[in-house]
């Protein structure tokens, strides 16, 4: 199967400091937003602290329901049944380096439906007007461009900086060709599934999160 990693580095064992929309977003903090639909994951300044029954609860779960926490992680049905059925694993980490290696083998069919499934992350509501349309305009020249919505790994992003990353990364991207945009967009996704599932395993499983 192909991988749409340009380069495919070796597999390191990720560690839980690193997230994305890894989104890591930690309880507590006046700047934390409750987790939109793109940035799902912990906090760029906190990593979360893993729960270890997380990792217990989602390794005795059912197939259907690991398979179901993982698409909310990542849409594409191949790569939740390829994690879940290497289940059980000894460490959190080695989930993780398992959802990396399957986000690497995503096929292009893969890429695509897990692409249509995401959608752009809205601004902060206290964003300035200005800045909210510009933010919209930049997701409709990128969405008419590439045909799907923008993906963004805003890992180590402070909150009131993750406007203009977004601004600045639409912009850059939009200059791509397509096929070097699906790149891209396929690494971006990829962290944003380790980022998610970090996120999840770090809640303990406790809440159930249907979107996608």
């Amino acid at each position: 199967m192909s991988h749409v990693h340009p380069t495919r580095p070796g597999v390191p064992e990720p560690t839980l400091t690193s997230d994305t929309h890894a989104p890591c977003r930690k309880p507590g903090s006046t700047d934390t937003p409750a987790i939109p639909a793109q940035n799902k994951g912990p906090s760029p300044q906190a990593s979360p602290q893993t729960s270890p029954h997380g990792l217990t609860r989602f390794n005795a779960a059912s197939p259907a329901e690991a398979e179901t926490l993982l698409l909310s992680c990542c849409h594409s049905p191949r790569w939740a049944e390829r994690v879940a059925a290497h289940r059980p694993y000894p460490t959190v980490d080695a989930l993780l380096a398992a959802a990396d290696e399957a986000g690497y083998d995503l096929s292009r069919a893969d890429l695509d439906e897990a692409l249509a499934a995401e959608s752009s992350a809205p601004p902060h509501p206290d964003a300035p007007s200005a800045a909210r349309t510009a933010l919209r305009a930049a997701h409709a020249a990128y969405e008419s461009s590439f045909g799907h919505a923008f993906v963004i790994s805003l890992e180590g992003v402070r909150p009131g900086e993750r406007l203009d990353q977004v601004l600045a990364g639409i912009r850059s991207r939009l200059g791509n060709e397509p096929e070097e945009e699906r790149v891209v967009a396929a690494d971006e996704l990829r962290r944003l599934a380790r980022a998610r599932l970090a996120f999840r395993l770090a809640e303990g499983l406790t809440r159930r999160h249907s979107e996608a």
